[in-house]
């Protein structure tokens, strides 16, 4: 630092300003120390610049299941949320979910000396786990349900589980199945409720519940039995993925979507709007959620505390595979 000070004929403490973006410095002050950054390549020395802030300037985040559309674009809506503000993150992916597994993440986290941890991992025992385990530094938890044991930020899954359901009892729908997700995901336990809660509220029986992976597979495999419930005339899916094979389903049986029965799916990934027919479905925004952990866990770093839990409204995303069933 002090060979960039003596190119750029500043002080010292003039660098730190250019380098930590302080806004009293002037536009041709601040050009000539960014030209002999240039020069000079100079970087930064993480490690010593920890010694003396005692920060490492890191987020450990702790993950599974990041394959899946969700957990991966959560997972990168944090990533873009620490760098916007100046923070590298590191990640442990758990290939399970076990006591051993977590307490071990969370050890390598501290080896790290991150200065906070943001807990990307949609399954309860998770935060069972860390209710038992002491941790220096802030923890903040990703998923529905996590706000009543941790600091967190969350997408309203029940809300965006009704934003369907209630679409389709406008269109006129009266017998509404749900294929959910696992029942050990937090998410997919949500989706089932806010499923449940929509058709109870309008006096309607949610008694067709099929159970899927989040897979394409699993879709299909739940679309064919749904063809021998002639009586459905909608089917809300609890992700795109598997809206795909009921998609496939559902015409291979002879019926049409949605003249026959409407499909609304949940996530709204990039290809949703491809689909044939292309797929009504419920948006969520992973970069706000990204945004909303990052906010929580440096509001804790500077000692302002819990702002309570973060939550992201969803929002419904009308396509072509909706439609009144009076059509059929």
């Amino acid at each position: 630092m002090g060979d960039v000070a003596k190119l750029a004929g500043v002080s010292h403490q003039t660098v730190s300003r250019v380098l930590n973006h302080h806004p009293n410095v002037s536009g041709k002050t601040k050009e000539r120390v960014e030209s002999a950054i240039a020069v000079l390549g100079y970087r930064r020395n993480t490690a010593a610049r920890s010694l003396v802030t005692r920060r490492s300037r890191t987020i450990g985040v702790l993950a599974c299941e990041t394959g899946q559309f969700g957990p991966a674009n959560t997972l990168l809506g944090v990533e873009q949320a620490g760098r916007e503000a100046g923070y590298f993150v590191s990640i442990a992916n758990l290939r399970e979910v076990t006591g051993d597994s977590v307490n071990d993440a969370i050890a390598h986290f501290r080896n790290q000396s991150v200065d906070g941890i943001v807990i990307l991992v949609p399954h309860p025992d998770v935060l069972a786990v860390l209710r038992e385990v002491a941790v220096p530094v802030p923890i903040v938890a990703v998923g529905a349900g996590a706000g009543n044991q941790l600091t967190g930020a969350s997408l309203d899954q029940r809300l965006g589980a009704r934003l369907a359901v209630e679409h389709l009892m406008k269109l006129g729908h009266r017998h509404i199945a749900h294929i959910s997700g696992p029942p050990h995901w937090i998410d997919a336990a949500e989706r089932i409720k806010g499923w449940q809660e929509a058709l109870g509220d309008a006096g309607l029986e949610a008694n067709v519940l099929l159970q899927g992976a989040w897979d394409a597979a699993s879709g299909y495999r739940a679309g064919l039995a749904l063809a021998n419930h002639p009586a459905i005339t909608a089917v809300f899916v609890a992700n795109d993925q598997m809206a795909v094979g009921v998609l496939r389903a559902v015409q291979e049986a002879g019926r049409q979507v949605p003249g026959d029965i409407s499909v609304v799916g949940y996530d709204d990934q990039p290809e949703a709007e491809f689909f044939m027919p292309p797929l009504t479905t419920v948006k969520q925004d992973f970069e706000e959620l990204g945004r909303r952990c990052m906010e929580a866990v440096l509001r804790e770093l500077e000692g302002e505390g819990a702002n309570g839990e973060q939550i992201v409204k969803p929002r419904l995303v009308i396509r072509s595979t909706t439609a009144s069933p009076a059509l059929h």
